[in-house]
């Protein structure tokens, strides 16, 4: 796929990027060349490929799933703003 600078104005016109005329073939090069690598990453082989989230081998730590009031209100509500007892207040954003 290739784009020409009248196909960058209309994508920067989307995005509402603010482009000056004379950047229009240089952004247009920038992303011919991402695009064509793109394209290639593309044509690599990863069905044998197993997912992964890390590239060094870790076991997640796992805890309890179990709700919890945080077992200390003080330290959770001391940098608040405004409080009421062990509760957070906010100001009134609806009518």
């Amino acid at each position: 796929m290739s784009l020409d600078t009248a196909a960058v104005a209309k994508i920067a016109k989307l995005a509402r990027l603010k482009t000056e005329p004379d950047r229009l073939e240089a952004m247009a090069s920038e992303l011919n060349r991402i695009l064509s690598f793109v394209e290639e990453l593309q044509a690599v082989n990863t069905d044998n490929v197993q997912p992964m989230t890390s590239v060094t081998p870790m076991k997640m730590r796992q805890r309890e799933d179990a709700v919890t009031d945080g077992g200390n209100p003080e330290a959770v509500l001391k940098n608040a703003p405004q409080r009421q007892g062990d509760f957070y207040t906010v100001p009134k954003v609806v009518e």
